[in-house]
């Protein structure tokens, strides 16, 4: 069954693209191909490796407008893929600096074994990350989305990573769920989840789902863990889409048909 990797992209500084490339022939492997939402501000700024990526045939991509909202820019990005290729493809929603970590990592193989896994289950599959791969993210991150998976749990008796990192769906069924998606920001990632709670679906715990800050930035992780633990700004930064994230599921449990 074809596989096609979907990423969202924002990086106006330079400082993803590059790992990017560096793992492209990887990913040719792995996957048929990659569908790319490229923000407004990055291909205004790194318009040279926007050539690039336009001119290698694997990769497909989208420039959204300027002004258009993260949220906005998701559904964008996730309607254009779910359109472009057969019902049955199997897309892997995730995000271009965890897979530009993992793929440059000890977890390398690990991930390939579970992306050709997952490229044949039928059902909609959340990788969720495991306490190995969690002890290595700063405490503040986790007690933050905890909440969410907390939530869910009380209120549907299911243990889901709704601010997920890597989730593998249809096209068929993504392209009939995006409409139903209305969050502007990065909390709609949970309306996904919510939205496709009625079909099955796996989870499954991994280390590759490590912290990739330190790799990326080239920082000492512990040090860098401690400076983010400490800051409230990051605190906030996580918040601001987790209690969106709580609203959404008690809309939900309410039985609205509008999530807020």
């Amino acid at each position: 069954m074809a596989s096609f990797v979907v990423l969202p992209i924002h990086d106006p500084a330079g400082e993803l693209l590059p790992h990017l490339r560096k793992v492209t022939s990887q990913m040719e492997r792995l996957f048929d191909g990659a569908f790319l939402g490229i923000t407004a501000a990055t291909a205004e700024a790194q318009a040279a490796w926007i050539d690039w990526l336009e001119s290698n045939a694997f990769f497909r991509c989208i420039v959204h407008r300027p002004g258009l909202g993260v949220g906005d820019q998701f559904r964008e990005l996730y309607a254009g893929a779910a359109a472009a290729y057969s019902p049955e493809a199997r897309l892997h929603l995730c995000f271009v600096d965890r897979l530009a970590f993992i793929l440059q990592s000890s977890h390398c193989q690990q991930f390939i074994d579970d992306m050709l896994d997952a490229g044949n289950d039928e059902s909609l599959v959340i990788f969720h990350r495991s306490e190995a791969a969690w002890a290595t993210h700063p405490a503040n991150y986790r007690a933050a989305e905890r909440m969410a998976t907390t939530a869910g749990h009380l209120l549907f008796g299911r243990t889901l990573d709704f601010a997920w990192c890597h989730l593998v769906i249809r096209a068929e069924a993504l392209g009939a769920l995006i409409p139903r998606s209305k969050r502007p920001d990065m909390s709609m990632v949970a309306e996904i989840v919510v939205q496709a709670m009625g079909q099955p679906i796996r989870t499954k715990d991994v280390d590759w789902l490590a912290w990739e800050d330190p790799f990326l930035m080239g920082r000492d992780a512990c040090q860098l863990k401690r400076e983010r633990e400490a800051s409230l700004q990051e605190t906030r930064k996580r918040l601001a889409y987790v209690i969106p994230m709580l609203q959404i599921l008690d809309a939900a449990a309410n039985g609205a048909h509008d999530l807020p």
